[in-house]
């Protein structure tokens, strides 16, 4: 996956590898058709973040879950 590019299906894809790494419980809560290509390069930054950790703390989750919350369509 070449996640240079910026793509409806990139965008999919690295929120779903984020849900995963995560453990999002509410899979609903999140979905890729929240997100738009406008916020490509912050999701990215976000994703890079996340995939690089293997764990969080409860104040990561939290402070991740509303970054998330932040880059979501209006």
């Amino acid at each position: 996956m070449n996640l240079s590019e910026k793509s409806t299906e990139n965008v999919e894809y690295m929120i779903e590898k984020i849900k995963d790494k995560l453990k999002v419980l509410n899979m609903g809560a999140i979905k890729p058709s929240h997100f738009d290509e406008e916020m490509y390069e912050e999701l990215r930054y976000l994703y890079d973040h996340i995939m690089k950790k293997d764990s969080f703390s409860p104040n990561e989750m939290q402070a991740l879950a509303e970054e998330l919350g932040n880059l979501r369509k209006v």
